[in-house]
């Protein structure tokens, strides 16, 4: 009887398990050349290629600043895995990157994923932010790519399971529903993703959102004081099981869900309408099919702009039209510049010089080491054209692009745009130090940092201010600092405030602004000495660090947001009249067009719009 029994349930688990999937997730895992996490992924590579998994899954964060080096180190262990390998990126690729987020794919073939195993297909794609902080992002033309690839490959009986790096809630990602409201077209029966280095289970969505699909965050590879590991994921016809699997231990069963398809829908709040205030025009000029990472160039008639299939655009400022469009291999990140008869196209080999009317190829300066991420400009005498680069800026001729002088002496990327006041260049970069160069000759005249070892608390994606005497600056570190213009001496820093890259200064001068990661703007005395605070207005943005600059013209502010939103202040009365919400992703910039006065910006989900003055 015992042994009929034993052969029942036997065969009951046989049935159970037929048609079953066993995946091993191995997310977060930060690996450092040489480091207690490379030593621990090899365990686990180990373990894994002894254990009859039917798929890996690597869900982002292979890396700490998306170096080469160490993209290309983790790749030696991770290709040791047997079982079939399919990889997606983390915001640590995709937010700090030597390479523009280029060497990923180079070496991994794509970003985004989609494979079958019986009736369930798994399919994955990459999220920012990206080369800025900022919220996660997905980009259009993965979303646009996830609906086609799903359309086509889902027929009856076939189940649906999704990878991401991020959560499916908000803040987290900018555009989730545009995301879930994709993925609910489709059977799907769950959600993995990593990213908080914590185990945890949420519906889609987040908390109240009516979506009673499941979503499982898995653990890092690290969840400290010695506990390494990796998820181990089952999914049979009825249930998806999920175990922790610390190395060298059994695995032990965390969660278990129906994997049914059958999944109420989520609830989003109704986007909220844009009305532009008394006297302003708003209007949207564009609406691209990919995302949009750079700011905006101007000529007479277009503005200027690259997206993340790598295509520089010109679009014809006043009717939206669509004058050219230029393959350039990569995701373009850089903003292009105006120059006498050429557009400088910055791009991940070199300097594209393009014609402003037909997009014909004018010429190319190659590039000496990595992309081209940093915004150039033209000097305000309109003789010099500087571009910062990889370990490097540059002055070059705006009527044929030839080199002037190179400054070389840089250890890490530039990314924001320089300053320039009289003969001095102004500029930080992702080493940890702000440099005063000369700016006819590139030679330095002083250089500083904040004292930190730590690359990412420097100022690599701030565009200084110099006003008198005096440079400010402010940095993840989250001090405001100034700075004499002269020596390069610390005068002083405040920490009243979470100051974080976006800053700006008032068009007479006398006024240094700063958002804050409270969403707050602070007005700073420059005409004072010391540390002296006018005011500090909440803008009502919540948790804030877009590294966005901050403009005054025809006396009001503007900032832009994480979430889309662009708030203008009146600088008299420090009144906030507006908070625009033209999008929900973040706005890469606030660009003046020199030709009309116009406020325009762009924001990563793919928008240019205007802002004008009746």
């Amino acid at each position: 009887m015992k042994i009929r029994s034993i052969i029942i349930i036997l065969s009951l688990f046989a049935s159970f398990m037929a048609g079953a999937q066993r995946i091993a997730v191995l997310s977060d895992i930060h690996v450092s050349p040489g480091g207690a996490n490379e030593k621990a992924l090899r365990l686990a590579v180990r373990e894994i290629n002894a254990t009859p998994y039917d798929l890996v899954v690597v869900n982002g964060d292979l890396a700490n600043e998306g170096s080469d080096y160490e993209l290309t180190n983790v790749k030696s262990v991770l290709d040791s895995i047997t079982h079939p390998m399919f990889i997606v990126p983390g915001n640590h690729e995709s937010t700090w990157s030597q390479s523009a987020v280029k060497t990923f794919v180079d070496l991994w073939g794509n970003d985004r994923f989609v494979t079958e195993k019986d009736s369930l297909i798994l399919i994955g794609i990459a999220c920012g932010p990206f080369m800025k902080m900022g919220n996660g992002h997905i980009k259009q033309e993965d979303l646009h790519w996830l609906r086609d690839t799903l359309r086509k490959r889902v027929t009856p009986g076939k189940r649906v399971l999704s990878f991401n790096h991020y959560p499916l809630f908000l803040p987290d990602l900018d555009n989730v529903q545009d995301y879930i409201e994709t993925l609910e077209e489709f059977p799907v029966i769950a959600h993995i993703n990593g990213h908080y280095h914590r185990w945890k289970t949420y519906n889609m969505g987040g908390d109240g959102s009516g979506s009673d699909l499941p979503c499982i965050m898995v653990r890092s590879l690290d969840l400290g004081k010695g506990d390494y590991g990796y998820a181990d994921i089952e999914v049979s016809p009825e249930w998806i099981h999920v175990y922790n699997k610390r190395i060298g231990e059994p695995r032990e069963a965390k969660y278990a869900f129906p994997a049914t398809t059958e999944h109420a829908k989520a609830k989003f709040p109704e986007r909220p309408a844009l009305v532009a205030p008394e006297g302003f025009t708003v209007t949207k000029v564009w609406t691209d099919s990919a995302s949009v990472f750079t700011r905006l160039g101007f000529d007479r008639n277009n503005v200027y702009f690259g997206n993340s299939l790598g295509y520089a655009r010109a679009v014809d400022k006043n009717s939206g039209n669509l004058r050219w469009s230029v393959p350039t291999g990569a995701s373009l990140f850089s903003r292009p510049v105006a120059l006498k008869n050429r557009i400088a196209v910055p791009a991940h080999d070199g300097i594209l010089f393009l014609d402003p009317a037909t997009g014909k190829a004018k010429g190319k300066a190659a590039s000496k080491e990595g992309p081209y991420v940093a915004d150039g400009l033209v000097t305000p005498d309109g003789k010099g054209y500087i571009q910062g680069a990889f370990k490097r800026i540059e002055r070059r001729r705006p009527s044929d692009g030839k080199l002037v002088w190179s400054y070389d002496s840089i250890f890490n990327y530039c990314q924001a745009s320089p300053t320039i006041e009289g003969n001095e260049l102004l500029f930080g970069a992702w080493d940890t130090n702000l440099r005063m160069l000369d700016l006819q000759s590139g030679k330095l005249r002083w250089v500083w940092n904040n004292g930190s070892p730590h690359n990412m608390f420097g100022p690599g994606n701030v565009v200084p201010v110099i006003a008198g005497e005096r440079v400010y600056v402010v940095a993840p570190d989250r001090y405001m600092t100034a700075i004499d213009r002269k020596t390069g001496k610390t005068l002083w820093r405040d920490k009243s405030h979470r100051y974080r890259e976006s800053m700006g200064v008032s068009e007479d001068h006398t006024r240094i602004y700063a958002k804050t990661m409270d969403g707050e703007l602070v007005a700073v005395d420059a005409t004072a000495p010391d540390f002296r605070e006018l005011w500090t207005i909440d803008l009502g943005l919540g948790y804030e660090h877009a590294p966005c600059v901050i403009v005054e013209k025809d006396g009001y502010i503007y900032t832009g947001s994480l979430a889309g939103r662009v708030t203008i202040t009146r600088a008299d009365d420090h009144k906030l009249i507006a908070s625009l919400p033209l999008g929900v992703s973040e706005v890469n910039g606030i660009d003046i067009d020199p030709y009309t006065g116009d406020v325009f910006v762009s924001l990563i989900e793919g928008t240019v719009y205007r802002i004008g003055r009746n």
